[in-house]
Parts: C-alpha cells; structure tokens; sequence
C-alpha cells in the first residue's frame, strides 16, 4: 500500500544555484550534502520544504519546457511575497493560465534547468467545489 510521498529528484547543472532556489524560494532546509563522495549517481543534496524531501544532483538539465510541475500550497495572504522572491532571483515567470473565480491563484516559474514549480493557493476541494458549482450553472 503507498504511504505517501517519499520523496522528489531534480537532476540540475549547478548544485549551489539549486540549493540558493531551493533556500530563497521555499525556506528549504539543507540536510545533507554529498560533497565530493558519491553514493548515488553523481553528487547530491537533500533538503526538506516543511516535511518534503527533495533531491537535487548534478546531471544534464530537461532539454526544453514544459508544463509538467510540482505544486506547492502556500497563503493566499503571501502570494505578492512569493512573486518578489521568485523576481529577486530573476527565474522566469510563466503567465498565469486561465481560471474560474474560487480556485486560487498560482505563481508558475521555471528553474535554470527547465523544471517548472507552482505556488498555489488554493486546494483541492475548493477547485472540485468550484467546478461542481459551475457545472450547476451549465445546466
């Protein structure tokens, strides 16, 4: 039976440009750093956003973008917070994609190895409330 998440892997070029995104971004917290041994398949660093263990080690980056993410929840009340980290470290900021009122509102960004993460917030009942109640409308 799955427990839950265990855990996620980023393959990045820049160890440290990832661990300051990580650390500027998300509060992460540095766990453990490989340094020069090796025990995976290159070096590595996990941290820990709240709970969550991510993994980031040094590879080839995604060779383009797309609109596969991760999402984290954060307060509607830090949303203009969050927009002023993600600008102060000059990531590239995606449009917000269209959406019906109640859902929340998201920050999409991407790092410099083409992955895109998501600062949402809004939850998943209040999106599937959302759509129940526009599909009351519709008919």
């Amino acid at each position: 039976m799955i427990e839950g998440l265990s855990h996620m892997t980023f393959i990045v070029r820049d160890l440290m440009r990832m661990s300051n995104i990580l650390a500027s971004v998300f509060d992460a917290r540095e766990v453990y750093d490989s340094g020069g041994a090796q025990f995976s398949l290159s070096r590595e660093k996990f941290f820990l956003v709240g709970d969550i263990w991510i993994a980031v080690m040094e590879g080839e980056p995604l060779p383009q973008r797309s609109y596969n993410h991760i999402a984290f929840k954060i307060d509607e009340a830090d949303f203009d917070r969050y927009v002023e980290r993600v600008r102060k470290l000059g990531l590239d900021m995606r449009p917000p994609r269209p959406r019906v009122e109640g859902e929340g509102r998201s920050i999409y960004f991407y790092d410099d190895d083409n992955h895109m993460f998501e600062l949402h917030t809004g939850t998943l009942a209040e999106r599937l409330a959302r759509y129940a109640k526009g599909l009351e409308v519709a008919s």
